[in-house]
This record gives C-alpha cells, sequence and structure tokens, in this order.
C-alpha cells in the first residue's frame, strides 16, 4: 500500500499490495494532448479541446498558447475534465500566434511544447524566447534548430540549449530533410515550419517514430503525408480547426500493464484508452515476456483521430527474460524505464541496446534506472546506449527521482508488485508531469 495524502504522493513510501484489481480511466494523453491544443491555434476557427485530468505538461502548452493570444479559456469541472477554448490564427501568413510580440514563453518540463512551438513560430511573425525549468533546459534544442535554420528560419539556442529565441520569418524554403534521429518531436517541429514554406519538404527518419502530428494534421485537412520513414508536406497551407476529445495515455496505462503482468492476483481494465499503433509497443513487449494481455479496439471517432479502445491485463503467468534492440525501442521510449522493472521479475537475463536517446531525457534514464535497480536488488549494468537486467533478491530502499516522473512511477509499481521491497519516493509529486491521479489510482486498484 502507498502512505499517500489526497493522492498527491505525500510521502512516497510503497509497499506490496495483496492483490490489484479494478478498471481505471486514464489523464489525456499528453503527446496528443499538446499537439491538439497547438494545431487548433494555427488553424482557422474556433474549437473546443477536452481532456480528461491532464498532466502538467499539457498546461504548460496551454498556459504558452494563452500568453500568444490563442487560449480564450480553460475550465474544469468536478471531475477534473478540462475543457480548452481555443481560436486559431488562420493562415500561416497571420499574425495572431503572436501576442503582442517578443514574449517569453515557459515550456516548463515539456520537451515537446519547447519544440513544436519552436517549429510553429518559425514561419510566423514576431519573436519569442522559449525557456524552461533545469530539466529541459539541459536538454538538446539544436536537433531542432539546426533544421530550421537549414529552411531559412532565425532560431537561436543557448549553447544548444533553451533558452531558445525564435524570430519569425515567412516564407521558409521548402527542405529536404533527412535526420539523424528518428524523434517525433522534432518531425512535428519540422512540419509545423514546413506549413509556412514555399514548395515541397520532405523529413526522412532513420526508423520509426510516432504519428500523432501527422495523423492530427491529416485529419484537419493539412496537406500532410507519411508514408514510411518519409514525411511529406506541401506548403504554404492553413487548415479548418476542428473540436477534439483527447483519449488516455497510454505512456500512464503501461504502468499498470506492468503492475498486472507482475503481480500474481492482478485483474485490471484500461478504459477509453489511446491505441495509436506507433505506441502499443509496450503490449508487444509484455506478451513477448509471456504476459497475458487483451486488447478491444473502437478505432478513431469523428472527435478523435487517434485509434482508442479497452486493455485488459491479467496476472499469474512468469515472465521471461527479452533482448530489445533496433527499430523496436523507438516505439518503446518513454516505457523503458516501466520495461527495466518487468526485466528485474523475469527468468533469464535480459538486454537493451540502441537507446542512448534515454540519456537525454528528464533525465539521464539510462544511469539512473540502473542505479535504483541495484538499489532495489536487481542485477543491473549499465551500458552506453543501455543495459542489461536480470532479477536479484528484493530489498527495501530510497529511490533518486531527480524529479524525473517516469522514474518515480517505475519504481513505486516495483514495490506495489513485489520486485522491490517498501520504498520512498524522494519526488512523489513529480509523477504529476504527466499522470497527476497516479496516487489515487494506485489506490483504487489495492485490494
Amino acid at each position: 500500500m502507498t502512505d499517500t495524502a489526497s493522492g498527491s504522493g505525500a510521502s512516497g513510501i510503497v509497499k506490496a499490495a495483496p492483490a490489484l484489481l479494478g478498471s481505471l480511466r486514464l489523464p489525456a494523453d499528453k503527446s496528443v494532448g499538446q499537439r491538439a491544443l497547438l494545431f487548433t491555434a494555427m488553424g482557422s476557427g474556433t474549437a473546443e479541446i477536452t481532456l480528461d485530468r491532464p498532466g502538467e505538461d499539457v498546461f504548460s502548452m496551454a498556459s504558452a498558447l494563452q500568453t500568444l493570444g490563442a487560449v480564450r479559456s480553460i475550465d474544469t469541472d468536478a471531475d477534473g475534465i478540462v475543457r480548452v477554448l481555443v481560436k486559431g490564427g488562420g493562415t500561416p501568413k497571420a499574425a495572431s500566434l503572436r501576442g503582442n510580440g517578443g514574449e517569453t514563453l515557459d515550456c516548463g518540463n515539456a520537451g515537446t511544447t519547447m519544440r513544436l512551438l519552436t517549429g510553429a513560430l518559425a514561419g510566423r511573425p514576431g519573436t519569442a524566447t522559449l525557456i524552461g525549468d533545469d530539466s529541459l533546459s539541459g536538454r538538446p534544442m539544436e536537433r531542432v534548430a539546426r533544421p530550421l535554420r537549414s529552411a531559412g528560419a532565425d532560431v537561436t539556442t543557448t549553447d544548444g540549449h533553451a533558452p531558445v529565441v525564435i524570430r519569425g520569418r515567412r516564407p521558409l524554403s521548402a527542405t529536404d530533410h533527412e535526420l539523424a534521429v528518428a524523434s517525433a518531436q522534432v518531425i512535428g517541429c519540422l512540419t509545423l515550419a514546413a506549413l509556412a514554406a514555399r514548395g515541397t519538404t520532405t523529413i526522412t527518419v532513420p526508423g520509426p517514430t510516432r504519428d500523432h502530428t501527422e495523423r492530427m494534421l491529416a485529419w484537419l485537412g493539412a496537406p500532410v503525408r507519411r508514408e514510411g520513414p518519409v514525411t511529406t508536406v506541401q506548403g504554404p497551407a492553413g487548415f479548418a480547426v476542428r473540436s477534439m476529445r483527447v483519449p488516455g495515455d497510454i505512456s500512464s496505462a503501461a504502468g499498470w500493464l506492468i503492475a498486472g503482468a507482475l503481480h500474481p492476483d492482478a485483474h485490471i481494465i484500461i478504459e477509453d484508452v489511446g491505441l495509436n499503433p506507433s505506441r502499443t509497443g509496450i503490449i508487444d513487449v509484455l506478451r513477448d515476456m509471456g504476459a497475458d494481455i487483451k486488447v478491444a479496439s473502437d478505432g478513431p471517432t469523428d472527435d478523435c483521430p487517434e485509434p482508442v479502445g479497452t486493455i485488459t491485463v491479467d496476472g499469474g503467468n512468469p515472465l521471461h527474460a527479452i533482448d530489445l534492440h533496433g527499430d523496436r525501442v523507438d516505439d518503446i521510449i518513454d516505457e523503458l524505464p516501466l520495461i527495466a522493472v518487468a526485466m528485474a521479475a523475469a527468468e533469464g537475463v535480459s538486454t537493451l541496446s540502441d537507446a542512448a536517446e534515454l540519456r537525454v531525457k528528464e533525465s539521464d534514464r539510462i544511469a539512473l534506472v540502473v542505479e535504483n535497480l541495484r538499489a532495489i536488488g536487481a542485477h543491473a549494468e549499465e551500458r552506453e546506449d543501455g543495459w542489461v537486467i536480470s532479477r536479484g533478491a528484493p530489498r527495501d530502499a530510497a529511490i533518486r527521482t531527480d524529479g524525473d516522473h517516469r522514474v518515480a512511477m517505475s519504481f513505486a509499481i516495483a514495490a506495489l508488485t513485489g520486485v522491490a521491497g517498501t520504498v520512498t519516493i524522494d519526488d512523489p509529486d513529480c509523477a504529476a508531469v504527466s499522470y497527476p491521479t497516479f496516487w489515487t489510482d494506485m489506490e483504487r486498484l489495492i485490494r
């Protein structure tokens, strides 16, 4: 059980649960939610975006767009449902998505907000400075600034990091981008800039990535197409907005899928969750390890471009080791700290490689996950681009998170399922970045 108060995470003390039973509806997907708000601000017309208990990253985007004059109201009902009214700026030449000029936009901890705003503002008039918290300020921003400059944008970073200064220009030049890193945030940034460019822009990546940007823009009627590793954008172009309901976040579901798979007495149902094929790699990994998981998809709906459905997981099946590498890693990059916990419970030796991107997330997740796995008694070895993990003897531990929400939730799940002894999370409230109701949802499942 958890030693929490009012779902805040309080002391962050977690111990093994007797059973995990019940159903959950999860907070709005932060990747989809941030895009829904920004793309509506860039389109023509006014629309309402509906989000169930969104995390802090979504509010970072909403706040930035409010400063820019696009968000007209934010209303939250008694159940935590948030409705954001957004007025779009119209064509790529419109100036309304820029406030009064010279704004400083605080992106908080949200890398998606910072990188997508950089692309959106690069081709629109006005100057903006994007800042973030200490964690975000340590993340690489030249990976978006450099290709934007090749399209004629005026983007300046601070030694490769935030603050990022954008001096909007129009029109930008259509460019053929070939990216060294398969990053959905970089693709999204360049796609938004390409909507303000003259001609056909192509963006080619070396491996699979999430397709939320391309899927949503196409749903809105923008001339954006994704075929395999290539995204094509025909600019300059505008599009009409549509009201949208954002589904539950499958990355938040991942914790309960792993908890359900690891606990011998578990039956957990996740309802109304996004099932984008580029995000369901976590299900495939757990099934390959032996987990009992069932999925029922309802497909996209009139008010959501993403497929949505229900996932059910039952415990009791022993898990076995897995080797993860290559393209498969890109689909599960956010879930890897949780998968590390499953590896620590599995029979055999598991490995991860080709995941160097973990070192430039909200923390150095390779180093931090390995450190905490050792603390809870697992056998773990750090590699430059991954780790080697096998089962150990569970023990009590203090968990260092460095403010990383994924790390905090992963090691709470480890304790909840007996992979660890009793743990004390040093910053339990950081879970709110993506999952503000994580601790209360945990209490709902404990029997």
